[in-house]
């Protein structure tokens, strides 16, 4: 039952998070010298069970709103096929997408009590967007923005937990992050065209068509690039972490492939197994970068 709940709260796809918090850490120590392991525990512990939240609530109104009923599951999209197989019960699907809610909500609260209205405002947010983002946000045409988003304040508010203050860094940094999440939301929502089309949901894939979305996927890791070569130019970020500069390879693949298959599902697997490599060691280069530069400073 386990291996069940893990494939249902998509355990592989929570290093996002894991990395997202890591750039801030990263960043508060190598700005401020500042590390607290128990907070940082904290911080992690709180960002999954968010994390693990939204990925719940996403499988249970997918669910019931007959989206899952009618993708075509693949390695990365599609849904986590728990429901659909009857794996799990919605109800208990629902149950512990609520507590895991509370369980980050009340770790929320407690750096809000320690930290002050900066952790409120976050939190506030984090809390509305992940219980509305399913029948709300992605209806509205803003998934890949909340997502962004998302990325962006999970490295914010891991500093500000650390060090009690914002400053240009963990902002800048958190951006890049939160690009890398949403390329990868992006890509994946390709296979799932006609389902969430279907099913109310307004994605970029589905704003754009998928013709011209394909076209557009090149500007996300162009972006991303841009941005970590200036933040090195400006003295955003260390010189190291242009290490990330080596995953390009795997973004031109992905858009070789999407231009090529953006409306087979099977054939997108390569290219979305690419995209998430990229945000991932892309991400990972940065938390190196920035503690190469502690370290060697």
């Amino acid at each position: 039952m386990v291996h069940v709940w893990l494939r249902a709260i998509r355990a592989r796809f929570l290093l996002a998070s894991i990395i997202s918090v890591s750039i801030g850490l990263a960043v508060a120590l190598w700005k401020n010298d500042v590390l607290d392991p128990y907070h940082a525990l904290l911080t992690y512990l709180g960002v999954l069970s968010l994390h693990a939240s939204v990925d719940l609530l996403n499988d249970y109104w997918d669910y019931r709103s007959g989206i899952d009923k009618a993708t075509r599951r693949t390695p990365f999209s599609g849904g986590t096929g728990v429901l659909p197989e009857h794996r799990l019960s919605p109800a208990s699907v629902y149950r512990m997408g609520i507590i895991f809610l509370m369980a980050g909500a009340l770790i929320g609260l407690y750096f809000v009590a320690v930290r002050g209205v900066t952790i409120a405002i976050i939190l506030a947010f984090a809390v509305a967007a992940v219980y509305l983002y399913s029948t709300k946000v992605v209806r509205l045409g803003l998934g890949e923005l909340f997502v962004a988003i998302k990325g962006m304040l999970i490295v914010m508010g891991t500093y500000y937990v650390q060090v009690g203050a914002l400053s240009v860094e963990p902002v800048y940094a958190g951006a890049i992050a939160g690009m890398l999440s949403s390329t990868v939301l992006f890509i994946n929502s390709f296979p799932d065209y006609e389902a969430d089309r279907q099913g109310g949901r307004r994605t970029l894939v589905i704003l754009l068509g998928p013709a011209r979305a394909a076209r557009l996927f090149i500007a996300f890791p162009l972006a991303v690039y841009a941005m970590l070569a200036a933040g090195v130019i400006l003295g955003i970020l260390p010189v190291y972490t242009l290490i990330g500069l080596a995953a390009l390879p795997l973004a031109l693949r992905a858009y070789t492939i999407l231009r090529a298959s953006y409306d087979d599902a099977e054939g997108l697997i390569p290219c979305m197994s690419s995209t998430v490599a990229l945000s991932r060691v892309v991400g990972m280069a940065m938390v190196a970068g920035v503690a190469m530069e502690y370290l060697l400073r």
